[in-house]
């Protein structure tokens, strides 16, 4: 019987200087009887890294504990009032052109990207009127930071003259991991106090930015800051473009991914929790779960932060003491709500689809869905309606969930003063706190990929690496990684990468950084 092909996912945007990993030498795929492998988890990292061992032979079981795929970015129907099913989601993500691995994972069902459409924009509103627009920066390090600045109307000459250029001088020159060395004890918040960024700039963009991460800046490591800037604004040639799916992540990403494992052999198990995962003496492990207990070979464990803490702490023979112990450190980002309107009114039509926003209290930014959802758009067209979703990254301590969703209902009364008076047919809140935080100073307990154990691995957004990735990027790249660890292993060849890259682009502001660094 012939093997599916494998579909090449390694594949580049249009920034020439962006840096290829290639992979270990080795065999095309597995010889011989093929090793068996659990994957814990099927957010994006768990897919990549089912897919990489998939594609080579491996014989690959997929445990995910929801009844869907996607992890974070998955989705779920959920029934309207009016009788209509729709899917619910946990909120906007934006798929920017420098992910070129999850761009490659993507590929492997649709290799033109075309369930994807780009979005002309990446535009910011601030309470105060102010209002900032990446559509006309240029592309090109360092032009866009500076085309950014020139443009902005929250950058004065005032603005300028106070900045410290030495204090940002080593924004100029990221590396993975020395970034982590020289800014991981410091916040994010106090980083743009000593570039002295101006108040307005900074709440306009960087915190937008920061909060992504689901953490108030003032919790949040610098060198993630640091590093968002190298990949956004200062590393990559691609620029703040991005994309998003035509329809809802299920039916645009995960369930033809998951019929491409199928037809590859894994065996993909939604809705079925692990329990424990205990070494056996016959070198193989096994993974127990409420309904049955199988053998595997090897384990990558690609779960969020408590999923993660919670399995390691259930399965005490897992890597070493000192190594469950950084797993028990591991924190997770404050609380964020999604909340999603169905209104019988439609915004008006000169609202862009994605608008990123700061001052309006929790509201972090606003999505109106049939712009370019189609399952939302066949909704407003037969409605006369507008779907739209509201985002709250990081909410306070002590926030009471009843009080933030109707705060931020409000709160798009402000930006969007057309829906005042809309009927809010239905309504949806999502209210989640599992993300993974970044804390001042937590960059060592953080996971690598590999354990002490090399038949276990890790992978997802809170792994480190010593790559230049973040957020979806980061899940995609340690997920292959992971798989790239145990088929080196068994001397096959894994996935080709590719990262933004890793270093500054210019060899005089590299200098400059490694002056005042040294």
């Amino acid at each position: 019987m012939t093997a599916p092909r494998r579909v090449d996912g390694a594949r580049r945007g249009r920034d020439r200087r962006a840096c290829v990993l290639p992979a270990p030498a080795g065999t095309k795929r597995v010889d011989g009887p093929p090793p068996s492998t659990a994957v814990i988890g099927g957010g994006i990292a768990g897919l990549a890294a089912a897919t990489a061992l998939a594609e080579r032979g491996v014989a690959v079981t997929l445990y995910e504990r929801q009844p869907y795929l996607g992890g974070r970015v998955g989705g779920w129907p959920t029934a309207l009032r009016d009788g209509t099913t729709v899917t619910m989601s946990r909120g906007f993500h934006a798929f920017f052109r420098q992910y070129y691995n999850l761009r490659g994972l993507l590929r492997r069902t649709d290799p033109g990207l075309e369930r994807l459409t780009g979005l002309p924009d990446y535009p910011l509103l601030h309470g105060s009127g102010l209002r900032d627009s990446f559509r006309h920066v240029p592309r090109t390090p360092p032009l866009s930071a500076l085309g950014f600045v020139a443009l902005s109307p929250s950058f004065g000459l005032r603005d300028l003259r106070a900045l410290d250029p030495v204090a940002a001088l080593p924004l100029l020159d990221v590396r993975v991991p020395e970034v982590y060395a020289r800014l991981d004890d410091t916040s994010a918040h106090d980083l743009l106090e000593a570039v002295r960024f101006p108040e307005r700039a900074r709440h306009l963009a960087f915190e937008v930015f920061s909060r992504s991460f689901f953490a108030d800046p003032r919790q949040l490591s610098a060198a993630e800051m640091a590093l968002m800037f190298h990949i956004y604004f200062l590393g990559s040639a691609e620029g703040l473009l991005f994309d998003v799916p035509k329809a809802p992540f299920p039916a645009a990403l995960w369930n033809p991914l998951a019929a491409y494992l199928g037809s590859h052999g894994a065996d993909v198990r939604v809705g079925t929790a692990v329990e424990r995962i205990t070494p056996r003496g016959d070198g193989g492990f096994e993974v127990v779960t409420e309904r049955d207990q199988r053998r595997h070979d090897s384990v990558v464990l690609a779960l969020d932060p408590a999923g993660l803490r919670r399995l390691v702490a259930r399965s005490g023979r897992l890597g070493d003491e000192a190594w469950r112990e950084r797993i028990a450190r591991l924190r997770n980002a404050p609380p964020f709500l999604v909340t999603r309107l169905w209104l019988d009114r439609p915004v008006a039509p000169h609202r862009p689809g994605f608008h990123g926003t700061s001052g309006f209290g929790s509201l972090d930014n606003v999505s109106v869905l049939e712009r370019w959802e189609d399952e939302a758009a066949r909704w407003a067209h037969r409605t006369g309606g507008s779907v739209v979703e509201l985002h709250a990254y990081a909410l306070p301590p002590g926030a009471v969930r009843e009080v933030e969703e109707k705060r931020l209902v409000e709160h798009l009364g402000w930006v969007y003063p057309e829906t005042r008076p809309a009927r809010v047919v239905d309504v949806r809140h999502e209210w989640r706190d599992d993300c993974p935080l970044f804390p001042v100073g937590g960059y060592g307990d953080r996971p690598t990929v590999r354990t002490p154990d090399p038949r276990v691995v890790v992978a997802g957004d809170v792994v480190r690496t010593d790559l230049p990735v973040a957020l979806m990027e980061r899940a995609a790249t340690t997920g292959f990684l992971a798989a790239n660890a145990l088929l080196q292993r068994w001397g096959v060849r894994g996935q080709t990468l590719w990262t933004v890259p890793r270093r500054g682009r210019s060899a005089l502001l590299r200098g400059m950084a490694g002056w005042v660094s040294g």
